[in-house]
């Protein structure tokens, strides 16, 4: 059975320690994208329009959608990466059997 691990970080470009920011455990493919959908909308929420850009994007990407669930059904991780001022944030979701 194959289980998908999702998780949001904040890297601060400071030098902090990385913020974990939501995680969950997705039974397949589509759901693991749900999840990331929706933090992705979360994240652009909460920063400045030029650097929620990327982010407001790739929610609308449905190739990019096919790409990374085409990814995760062949058991490989997937990464969205974004950036502002102050930190890098990562989307990522990695298939665990």
């Amino acid at each position: 059975m194959l289980t998908i691990h999702c998780h949001a970080t904040a890297h601060p470009h400071s030098g902090a320690r990385p913020l974990l920011l939501a995680t969950d455990l997705a039974r397949n493919p589509r759901l693991a994208l749900r999840w990331l959908r929706t933090r992705a909308h979360h994240i652009a929420t909460q920063l400045d329009p030029p650097y929620a850009h990327p982010l407001r994007h790739w929610l609308t990407d449905e190739a990019a959608h096919e790409h990374a669930l085409s990814l995760l059904a062949h058991g490989t991780p997937y990464t969205l990466t974004t950036y502002d001022d102050e930190a890098r944030y990562q989307l990522h979701a990695e298939p665990i059997r």
